[in-house]
């Protein structure tokens, strides 16, 4: 391998954006990927690549639908099938669109994949306020198996939600990494700050965001994931605060019943 710039090469040459790579190498040696010729790898996340399978955020949205299909009527919006009959349409729209890979540049595309999200987070929001009502008001939870499964059912379908709101607008969402519009990241994975130890071809998809959302519904906090920019930590930040009314309210009154 050949010599990485010298210090005094690095403001010499190239356009600003080179020269700041030049700079990055030169502070962090042991971060910065190069190849057998002395050149800087560009990251797979920072440059334009193939899109991501469709298949995983579609099975995601369609375990949501599922689970808001089987949740008790008073807890979901009337009429019962409206939400999750629109959800299916547009997750078809979006499949029939994009069938194999998420690849399509197209703002209606767009808009359409953030409605689908949207009214799964509606929906599974009013599901979780009615259930703490009615945990509140006593009203719920005369079954502790019952409830144990309504209120895992609708822990599970938030942390789906998220993880499609997290991997939605990461860096302008799957279609815009794809052909690489931003160069800041909302999010910090481990492979971007050690890429030395990821594939050459890493890059973040579904199940890294999906990964992104159980960990913090389940730690209350981030792991290994750091959040960036300020959406992204009050994103964050809410679906702590959803998971952590929903697991205490929910396994405190089933202690209860069970005692």
């Amino acid at each position: 391998m050949s010599e990485h710039p010298r210090p005094d090469e690095a403001g010499d040459r190239g356009t600003p954006a080179e020269r700041l790579d030049l700079i990055e190498a030169l502070l962090a040696p042991a971060v910065a990927g190069w190849d057998e010729a002395g050149r800087r790898l560009r990251p797979a996340w920072r440059r334009v690549t193939r899109g991501e399978p469709r298949w995983p955020s579609t099975l995601a949205v369609l375990v949501a639908v599922v689970l808001q299909w089987r949740l008790p009527a008073r807890l979901a919006i009337h009429p019962g099938w409206l939400l999750p009959g629109l959800e299916t349409v547009l997750l078809l729209v979006l499949v029939a669109a994009d069938p194999v890979r998420i690849e399509r540049a197209s703002r209606l595309y767009r808009w359409a994949g953030l409605a689908l999200i949207a009214l799964i987070s509606a929906a599974n929001g009013w599901s979780a306020v009615h259930l703490v009502i009615g945990l509140v008001r006593g009203t719920e939870g005369e079954d502790a198996a019952a409830l144990l499964a309504t209120g895992g059912a609708i822990w599970v379908t938030n942390v789906l939600a998220f993880a499609l709101w997290y991997w939605e607008w990461d860096r302008g969402g799957p279609v815009a990494r794809v052909h690489a519009v931003r160069r800041y990241p909302d999010f910090l994975f481990p492979q971007m700050v050690t890429p030395a130890l990821a594939p050459e071809h890493w890059e973040p998809q579904f199940a890294d965001y999906l990964y992104l959302s159980f960990t913090n519904a389940t730690a209350f906090s981030p792991t290994d994931v750091m959040p960036l920019t300020r959406w992204a930590k009050l994103l964050m930040l809410l679906q702590s605060a959803v998971s952590l009314l929903t697991v205490v309210l929910v396994v405190a009154r089933a202690v209860n019943i069970l005692k």
